[in-house]
């Protein structure tokens, strides 16, 4: 288990602040008051805590297959549908979308191997990420993989109503091995992926997922 990049400035400012924030207490509460003081230590020792187990980065040995759909976040299943692809496949996929709540890694994997045959970022709105137009009015990026097979992959990051900071590390041309981050969410949000109709899916709504081990589809 590591630190994610995305966490390690934040948590450096943080801790500076909770020990000065410690410091205080201790100076002003110790010893006329020592519950107040002891409060404040607690909730600052809480909320570092909170902020470490966000920014986690796990490490783990990917399972690579070209048949295997690999679950980009980890979270839960919310959507699992038929649908229009409008922006970029335009075409009839199966969808499955994946909420990141605030205590999920928020590493996001990308689910198949090959070339990011598509990519935008679209600035839009923090409607909480389980509203079914979050997909196409919140600030979100699209992904597109196109398979060595000849298949085409698209998965889209969504910000929440906590998540206004999306980070990607990708462009159009790059080549990804599955399970190669691509990019990171902060404090809530969900992943769609979108898959071709003959795929089998091997989850089920409500199933519990982690990012580049849950293998939540098969291709034919």
């Amino acid at each position: 288990m590591t630190i994610h990049k995305e966490g390690r400035t934040l948590l450096f400012i943080s801790l500076i602040i909770l020990v000065g924030v410690i410091w205080l207490a201790d100076y002003f509460f110790h010893p006329q008051s020592d519950a107040i003081r002891n409060i404040i230590i607690g909730v600052a020792v809480v909320f570092y805590l909170l902020l470490l187990q966000f920014f986690r980065n796990p490490i783990f040995t990917i399972q690579k297959n070209d048949k295997y759909i690999l679950a980009p976040a980890d979270g839960k299943v919310v959507v699992i549908e038929e649908t229009e692809e409008t922006e970029h496949l335009k075409s009839r996929r199966k969808q499955i979308s994946i909420f990141m709540s605030p205590v999920n890694v928020h590493v996001n994997r990308t689910p198949v191997g090959g070339q990011v045959s598509y990519f935008k970022y679209h600035p839009g709105k923090y409607l909480v990420a389980w509203h079914p137009k979050s997909s196409t009015e919140n600030e979100r990026t699209t992904v597109a993989v196109k398979m060595k097979s000849g298949h085409e992959i698209l998965f889209r990051q969504i910000a929440g109503a906590l998540a206004r900071r999306i980070k990607w590390y990708v462009k159009e041309g790059q080549d990804l091995e599955q399970g190669e981050e691509f990019g990171f969410i902060k404090f809530g949000s969900r992943v769609d992926i979108y898959l071709p109709l003959e795929t089998r899916i091997n989850v089920a709504i409500g199933d519990i997922t982690k990012g580049g081990r849950t293998v939540i589809a098969e291709l034919p």
